[in-house]
């Protein structure tokens, strides 16, 4: 019998690059890391590690390893799972990483309605990028991952993982008062309107930015992004202000009426899709289904809420 525990850091080291990321994570020294390792490779006898410079890589027997512990451990968290269906009481601490704007408008609610539902839960929640929550989830760093995909450029979709739609959020042009009146005009030429002005984007290397830029391409120019923050509250504050152009999406308002004029985007470049993940053998677990649950409530509140108001205003 091959020590699951050494397994498991087998495949830390496959997600997580370094044996000094995989100590780190789980609060070890590198060289016991190494240790473990080599006493891994003793109980199989075959090589695991081949050195790569300064760094080591995997094997490909390692690999074979690594694929029966994602197994095993998947199996284990089906068992979790039956385990807490079985109780009366949804106890425990349930992880989740979201980026800004669904931490800032969905998961305060959502959390309202787990806090009335299920007091014994304990939730943690992280502002994270999507790009870096989806890598920590299959780390085990988190149990659920709020995250967006951009038009036109999917995520990867790892088979140890289990996606759920959550909503669709139309993006907008953000319009500074200083853009004039385009009322009228046609979305690409709206959008080529603000080819002389500022502009605010995410940072280069987000998908954001990636989408936002193909945008402006498409359109016929280059934007000159003088501002650059993944926090979309300054983007806002920006525009609201004069000093840029931006690319805002619904959630944004959360149902409230938009304080910045906003246009159409030229079709097919209109909306992202936001979405839920969690390791696969774990969605059927009561903590997890209850916060896609409220989730799901957060979602139709905000759009009720929309309604009532009259929507965003899309001129």
């Amino acid at each position: 019998m091959f020590d699951l525990h050494r397994l498991r850091l087998l495949r830390e080291l496959k997600h997580r690059g370094t044996l000094a990321a995989v100590a780190a994570a789980l609060s070890y020294s590198p060289s016991s890391v190494s240790q473990q390792l080599s006493q891994l490779e003793a109980e199989v006898g075959v090589r695991l590690l081949e050195p790569v410079g300064r760094r080591v890589r995997l094997t490909a027997q390692a690999e074979i390893l690594v694929a029966h512990t994602e197994a095993v451990l998947e199996r284990l968290e089906r068992a979790e799972a039956d385990l807490a269906t079985s109780l009366t009481d949804l106890t425990g601490t349930l992880r989740i990483a979201s980026f800004q704007t669904a931490a800032l408008t969905l998961v305060p609610s959502a959390l309202s309605l787990l806090r009335s539902l299920h007091p014994g839960l304990r939730v943690h929640v992280t502002q994270m990028p999507p790009e870096m929550a989806l890598s920590a989830l299959q780390a085990r760093d988190f149990d659920l991952v709020i995250a967006e995909e951009y038009p036109g450029d999917p995520n990867p979709r790892p088979a140890e993982l289990e996606q759920e739609d959550l909503l669709d959020d139309p993006l907008h042009l953000a319009l500074p008062a200083s853009a004039g009146d385009t009322a009228g005009s046609s979305p690409t030429a709206s959008l080529r309107s603000l080819a002389d002005h500022p502009w605010a984007m995410e940072p280069e290397g987000t998908a954001a930015r990636h989408w936002a830029m193909t945008l402006c391409r498409n359109a016929g120019f280059e934007p000159d992004v003088r501002f650059e923050t993944t926090d979309l509250l300054i983007h806002l504050r920006l525009v609201e202000r004069g000093h840029a152009a931006a690319l805002l999406p619904d959630l944004m308002w959360n149902g409230q009426t938009p304080t910045v004029a906003l246009r159409p985007l030229p079709t097919g470049r209109q909306t992202r899709r936001i979405f839920t993940a969690v390791r696969r053998g774990r969605s059927q677990h009561p903590a997890i289904q209850a916060c896609r649950h409220a989730l799901r409530r957060a979602v139709t509140e905000a759009a009720a809420a929309a309604a009532d108001s009259g929507g965003v205003e899309r001129t």
